[in-house]
């Protein structure tokens, strides 16, 4: 069965004619749409991250990306998971005294890879943080991940104000409490901040 068909018995079965006028070309545009939703089959996240730089003078701190776009589909219910991510690392110094540093657009590229598959959240973050960490072999890794499931919100217990919190700590992120919670300061992970931000995710997915 092709997968256009498989759409057209889909829309038998929940009562639909799928023969009707506005539904004829709903198997295709549908098609097209799954493949866009789970896009990073295609993708390696491995291969994003290769491309690193070292032209960064001394800088051997912390280095964090904020508020990145997270989209994703529950593998359970098949339904959007939307929220937002952050991800941190410390750089760790090679040899020749210098540090090693990935470019900015490739750590939302990245994630993105990894989220536009068939997920659970907890594995997703744990996927970043691997692959930060495999590719880039810092001193840490710090991955959060904050966001609204529609398998939740639109149905079942219809919880719309639910968000769910993941987190994978890897390096001194997980062996030093000072490291974790400069992460969580610099990231705005808490007070007010981490309101807006939970009230902003929940808007995005339910609103």
């Amino acid at each position: 069965m092709n997968p256009e068909e498989a759409i057209r018995v889909l829309l038998r079965h929940i009562g639909e004619d799928p023969d009707r006028e506005g539904l004829r070309d709903t198997p295709a545009r549908a098609v097209k749409a799954w493949l866009e939703w789970t896009r990073g089959y295609a993708e390696d996240p491995a291969k994003i991250l290769t491309r690193t730089f070292g032209d960064v003078g001394d800088y051997d701190q912390m280095i964090i990306v904020r508020d990145i776009r997270v989209e994703s589909t529950c593998e359970h219910h098949l339904a959007p998971i939307i929220g937002s991510a952050w991800v941190g690392y410390i750089p760790r110094q090679g040899e020749d005294g210098k540090v090693s540093v990935v470019g900015l657009s490739k750590i939302p590229r990245a994630v993105e890879a990894l989220a536009k598959r068939l997920q659970v959240q907890e594995r997703l973050t744990a996927q970043v943080a691997n692959a930060i960490e495999a590719a880039l072999d810092p001193l840490g890794v710090a991955v959060v991940i904050r966001a609204t499931h529609h398998c939740m919100c639109t149905r079942g217990v219809h919880q719309t104000s639910a968000a769910m919190t993941t987190s994978a700590m890897r390096g001194v992120f997980r062996t030093e409490a000072e490291a974790r919670a400069e992460f969580e300061r610099a990231a705005q992970l808490t007070n007010n901040l981490r309101e807006r931000a939970l009230l902003l995710a929940r808007a995005q997915a339910c609103g």
